[in-house]
């Protein structure tokens, strides 16, 4: 039973693998709750919206995921019919900051007294008195005279400020994303972030999506963490209808969330070289990465694994042949990136760029709610697969990687340390594969419920509620790790110089389309 401070609410305890409950709560403890939850050790997981409108005392809902070491509490705060206000939490928990300012934009609901009021998500692409999320919109709406307005950028004023605009198209293929640095000569003053270029309307799209259908759409919420937003789906709507996960299946699971892993900590140890012009690193891991996307593609039928895991179980199963090639891969990667991490470790001009740069305090992590790997390079050691160890996680043992320094240099060594878990990890789930089926039909009652689904990805907690009858999604709410996590960056820039941003940028590897559904 989770305990906040002195509160006391009627939990209700979801049907899931992992430790999650959910309450109500008032307007008046709204803000006393949070700060009981953050005095406590507890942290903001995810915040969020909903329109229910739907009856005579149906009115806007506001609802948060608090985590702490029992487990995790989906709170909701049910506004009376036409309020559009509630209380502020981000001087509480400072990531809220942008999630409320995401609430405004999509559902016209805001927080009261927050500092901080202006538009996250809407460029300009609909008009200011539109909400995408309210029941009446149906997100087929189209604006042709729309203009975006200028975005108050916070001013460092000061002898020999001058300003770098960067972005929001970008050399290269990435997403969109704007970067103001407020500068002295190279060196970084300020860094502030202004994201959501592409908003794609996927929390509507859910809504004329059938719910056994929407682990298809979570999968591609953020296309390198394809399999942990489908498996959180798929765990929260396998909550909603009891379904109990047959053993095989959720070893499988693993096993992709495993390789989806090991493909992206592959992929950026090699891009971490190269923005240090050390391109024997990147051409070495991105080789090796390759091999697992091709391996992948052979035996699971997609490079990035998209579409394996629906609800009730998986797509995927394995001969005895796709067993040793995993095992052989697995032990071939491992001996190379051994060998990798002694050359890294021993280059003094990679250590010079990798050591104190990028630096992110424990006190600021925990401050600022970091997590996945840039947490726990910081010192803040939670880990899903560790913590609340579900099937097969809780027979595997796993090794749970952190380091204090807080820099690229910790934040690579996390990486290195995590992507050897893995590979340690996947022939041990292969070579203990339960027998009997890999899918069970689910079954719903047919009733209005919600449930909730808790991953820890590669790049830190994939977190979805789901507000469903098991036919019709009500509300899909999916939430990525960066949503913390890019506040952080503007951080760990500063005092830096100009030319060591892409380096200290790719250590986090943030997603640009994650936070922008």
């Amino acid at each position: 039973m989770m305990q906040i401070g002195d509160f006391s609410f009627k939990l209700e305890a979801m049907a899931a693998p992992l430790p999650i409950w959910r309450a109500t709560c008032s307007a008046a403890d709204w803000s006393a709750v949070a700060q009981s939850v953050a005095i406590n050790g507890g942290r903001l997981l995810s915040l969020w919206g909903s329109d229910r409108r739907d009856g005579e005392a149906g009115g806007f809902v506001i609802s948060v995921a608090y985590a702490n070491t029992e487990g995790l509490l989906w709170l909701d705060l049910l506004l009376d019919k036409d309020v559009t206000v509630y209380p502020d939490i981000s001087g509480i928990f400072p990531c809220a900051n942008r999630m409320q300012r995401t609430i405004g934009d999509l559902l016209g609901v805001f927080a009261e007294s927050a500092e901080d009021k202006r538009p996250w998500l809407n460029h300009g692409t609909w008009p200011a008195t539109y909400f995408p999320l309210r029941q009446e919109a149906t997100g087929l709406e189209q604006f042709s005279d729309c203009a975006a307005e200028d975005y108050p950028f916070v001013r460092v004023e000061g002898d020999g400020v001058h300003e770098i605009a960067v972005g929001p198209v970008h050399a290269g293929i990435i997403e969109p994303g704007h970067f103001r640095f407020s500068v002295v000569g190279e060196r970084v003053l300020r860094l502030e972030e202004r994201l959501g270029y592409k908003h794609k309307g996927i929390d509507k799209l859910f809504e004329r999506t059938n719910a056994l259908d929407g682990a298809r759409l979570a999968g591609r919420v953020s296309g390198d963490s394809t399999v942990a937003f489908s498996w959180a789906y798929c765990m929260a709507l396998e909550s909603i209808g009891n379904t109990q996960l047959p053993p095989r299946a959720a070893a499988f699971r693993a096993l992709l969330l495993e390789r989806e892993r090991v493909a992206n900590h592959l992929g950026d140890l090699g891009a971490l070289a190269n923005d240090v012009a050390f391109a024997f690193g990147l051409t070495h891991f991105m080789r090796l990465k390759e091999d697992c996307l091709r391996l992948n593609q052979r035996l699971f039928g997609h490079r990035l694994l998209m579409d394996c895991i629906i609800p009730g179980g998986v797509t995927v199963n394995l001969e005895n042949e796709g067993v040793f090639d995993l095992m052989t891969q697995c032990k071939e990667i491992s001996g190379e990136v051994k060998k990798l991490r002694a050359v890294y470790e021993d280059h003094s001009g990679l250590q010079d760029r990798f050591i104190s740069t990028g630096r992110v305090s424990h006190e600021l992590a925990v401050t600022l709610g970091l997590n996945g790997f840039s947490g726990r390079a910081s010192g803040v050691t939670s880990d899903l697969r560790a913590d609340f160890a579900m099937a097969p996680y809780a027979d595997l043992g796993v090794r749970r990687a952190v380091h204090c320094n807080g820099d690229v240099a910790a934040r690579a060594t996390v990486r290195f340390d995590e992507l050897l878990e893995s590979l340690r990890l996947i022939p041990k789930i292969v070579s203990e594969l339960p027998g009997g089926d890999i899918f069970v039909q689910p079954v719903f009652d047919g009733a209005r419920k919600q449930g909730a689904g808790w991953i820890e990805g590669w790049r830190g907690e994939v977190f979805v509620a789901l507000d469903s009858d098991g036919e019709k999604i009500h509300r899909c709410h999916c939430h990525d790790p960066s949503w913390q996590n890019w506040p952080v960056l503007e951080h760990a820039v500063i005092g830096n110089i100009v030319p060591d941003f892409p380096l200290i940028n790719k250590s986090f590897n943030l997603s640009y389309a994650g936070p922008d559904r």
